[in-house]
């Protein structure tokens, strides 16, 4: 079944019926606590905690839409004061950030280092069901987040990834196309209120399959090449610098990633790129910077945050460093 819920944080004691759901006309009110919010069970269509918890929750409007094995919310900031998430429960999470620069803030999720990156907008986080994930911030601009919330149980299976049972692994602050159009527009049509059931379901089932295929790709272990780190290595390193490239990443979570000591991931780094891991992202923080200043709509201290230079001066001087000339310069040789 295919129910809405359009949150207006209104009524003072919020009772949710489970014979209910999630109804149109149905109002919520602010939490008093931060916790996660009663949504839908997946499973049996009774009212469980199961939904991200928001506080304060009237920085926020909420609308959801649930079906079998699935559930999605558009949130929505009203405001610019410090919000909070938390979530930890038995469902997968994927959160796409559609907009939001914040002015300071920190997100974590259990298995990886916390990231305070401020420009989310167009970023991705998946959280597998049991692990926590916890967020705050003080926006700068007025924020846009949907949630999809996902029965483990329910989700499909990728033929290549071995056990049915192999758990997905966290990711925060990755961007994937086609991950991120279908998001989007399953978004879209719950904003709209969209009264087509078939056409949302079938893309729910797209999204689960892409995000599987996605997961189980970055599970694949294969013999490392000696000397130097194996085709696979290279592409999950490589991958994750792209996806973190405003992030401080700790040599430790790039080793991890591809099963290496630190010491034995550095070398091996340096033997296959030429260079060593700060290096090289500091490199593709340079390169990412020039392709945004061939945007004239874009400017240096947005553009230096993008690129994860919390001021423009250090941005400047990281730029010059590496090309011999400021941004500035540079965009007016473009021209």
């Amino acid at each position: 079944m295919l129910t809405y819920s359009l949150h207006t944080n209104s009524t003072p004691h919020p009772r949710f019926d489970s014979g209910v759901g999630f109804d149109r006309d149905v109002a919520f009110a602010p939490q008093t606590a931060l916790r996660p919010r009663p949504l839908t069970d997946l499973r049996t269509g009774e009212v469980t905690d199961h939904a991200v918890g928001i506080f304060p929750s009237d920085t926020v409007t909420r609308r959801g839409l649930a079906w079998d094995g699935m559930a999605i919310e558009v949130v929505q900031a009203v405001g610019h004061e410090k919000v909070e998430f938390r979530f930890r429960a038995p469902l997968h999470l994927l959160v796409a950030y559609e907009e939001g620069v914040r002015g300071n803030g920190e997100t974590l999720i259990e298995g990886l280092p916390r990231s305070t990156l401020r420009d989310v907008k167009c970023k991705l986080a998946f959280v597998p069901a049991g692990h926590e994930y916890r967020e705050w911030q003080e926006p700068r601009t007025r924020g846009r987040i949907v949630y999809f919330y996902f029965d483990p149980a329910k989700m499909p299976i990728d033929p290549r990834a071995g056990a049915a049972d192999t758990p997905l692994p966290p990711r925060l602050f990755f961007e994937d196309k086609a991950l991120w159009e279908t998001a989007v527009k399953l978004g879209n049509l719950i904003e709209s209120g969209s009264e087509d059931r078939h056409y949302c379901e079938a893309l729910g089932v797209v999204l689960a399959h892409e995000l599987v295929r996605r997961s189980a790709g970055m599970r694949r272990v294969e013999p490392p090449a000696r000397g130097g780190l194996a085709a696979w290595q290279q592409r999950i390193v490589s991958a994750y610098i792209e996806e973190h490239i405003a992030a401080q990443i700790p040599l430790a979570t790039l080793a991890h990633s591809v099963r290496l000591s630190p010491y034995h991931f550095c070398r091996a780094f340096k033997r296959s790129f030429g260079v060593p891991p700060h290096r090289y992202h500091n490199a593709r923080r340079i390169d990412h910077a020039k392709t945004l200043l061939a945007q004239p709509a874009r400017s240096v201290t947005e553009i230096a945050l993008k690129v994860g230079f919390s001021q423009t001066s250090s941005f400047t001087a990281a730029f010059r460093k590496a090309t011999g000339t400021t941004p500035t310069a540079y965009r007016r040789s473009l021209t």
